[in-house]
């Protein structure tokens, strides 16, 4: 199972706290950006996918610590 959540991140600032939340969880978490997929421990993959722009991050594994760091990031 797959679980998806809509983000934005507004600045390199919001980059660097989300790869630092995803450093700290033990499974992959990927983004996606139209047909890119990048891996979001990846500082300079993100990097590399840019600022506000609407981005799927997909994870196999549910984690409430990981899901409240991201929730401030969430596009509805």
């Amino acid at each position: 199972m797959m679980f998806e959540k809509r983000i934005r991140l507004s600045d390199t600032d919001e980059i660097r706290d989300f790869v630092k939340a995803a450093e700290n969880c033990d499974f992959e978490i990927d983004v996606c950006y139209n047909r890119a997929v990048i891996d979001a421990k990846s500082l300079l993959g993100m990097l590399y996918i840019g600022i506000c722009k609407d981005l799927v991050v997909k994870y196999g594994e549910k984690d409430m610590k990981f899901e409240n760091a991201i929730r401030k990031y969430a596009v509805a």
